[in-house]
């Protein structure tokens, strides 16, 4: 099947977690709509079918479909990958969108909850995926990062990350995930050279989605979340990356559809090089355990 100038994803399969609402289900709409079939990689069935529904409506065609995934459990996400994996389907775009802020505690395998579910989650996703990207190639892999990881300190605390959240609202510990996001986009597209993958990091701007949903609602003022964007809006940059970016581009942090300069920290490649070992390691460990 050939792409269209309206239709530019035709034929092409994406795969995007955190589907269900916000910035995510705006995503995988509108992927469907310029032609792709898209993957919804939700924990909820039921609160992902009024997406797939919408898609067909909208599209005249079934394209999106329920994948079970939860990112605190990387039983669930070897799941989802090996469920994937069994239907035979290229993937040409992996949106890693899904994120949580302001949860507190630890993830199933014992990750402080951001860093766990933001990170290490779609790390191991990403990682479990590639061969078939690569074999689909050229593709792409999107990482929803925020503007938050200029708040992360200078060094990432390495056993925080194996603690439960320490801050009142998770803003620390959030900052934190979202460095990692952008480290993780461009070590993965110093690793991947040539292969055809291309990798973008972003900052959707400040949107008014559920993210920050476990936040108690007497500390959200301490949030300052003004002048909060649609999901609509937050999700321009999302697909900007994921369709219209120059491939030679990868590796790079973008906010409103523009490369973007990150923190001096975003840009250490030994922090890269040093998380990406860490990340390695620790999914090893839990695949060997858990």
């Amino acid at each position: 099947m050939h792409s269209s100038p309206s239709q530019p994803l035709a034929g092409r399969i994406a795969l995007v977690t955190g589907a269900s609402t916000g910035i995510g289900r705006v995503t995988a709409r509108q992927l469907a709509l310029q032609g792709a079939h898209v993957y919804l990689a939700c924990r909820s069935e039921a609160r992902t079918r009024p997406v797939i529904d919408e898609i067909q409506h909208l599209t005249g065609r079934a394209a999106a479909e329920w994948l079970e995934l939860d990112l605190a459990d990387t039983r669930s996400i070897r799941a989802c990958a090996a469920r994937f994996l069994s239907t035979g389907q290229p993937l040409h775009l992996l949106i890693n969108n899904a994120g949580l802020a302001g949860a507190r505690g630890l993830t199933r395998d014992g990750f402080e909850m951001a860093f766990g579910v933001n990170h290490l989650g779609h790390f191991l996703l990403t990682d479990l995926l590639l061969e078939r990207l690569k074999a689909s190639a050229p593709a792409r892999i999107v990482t929803v990062a925020s503007r938050a990881h200029r708040r992360a300190p200078a060094v990432i605390d390495w056993n925080a990350v194996q603690k439960p959240t320490r801050s009142l609202t998770g803003v620390r510990e959030y900052a934190v995930s979202k460095l990692a996001n952008v480290l993780f986009s461009a070590e993965l597209a110093r690793r991947l050279g040539s292969s055809g993958i291309s990798t973008y990091a972003l900052h959707p701007g400040v949107v008014d989605t559920e993210v920050w949903r476990a936040v108690p609602r007497p500390l959200r003022p301490l949030l300052k979340l003004r002048g909060l964007l649609t999901p609509e809006e937050g999700a321009l940059t999302t697909l900007h990356c994921a369709v219209y970016a120059p491939a030679s581009e990868s590796g790079l942090y973008y906010a409103q559809s523009a490369v973007t300069t990150p923190a001096d920290r975003a840009r250490d490649f030994r922090l890269a090089a040093e998380l990406w070992r860490r990340s390695e390691e620790w999914v090893a460990d839990i695949g060997r355990h858990g």
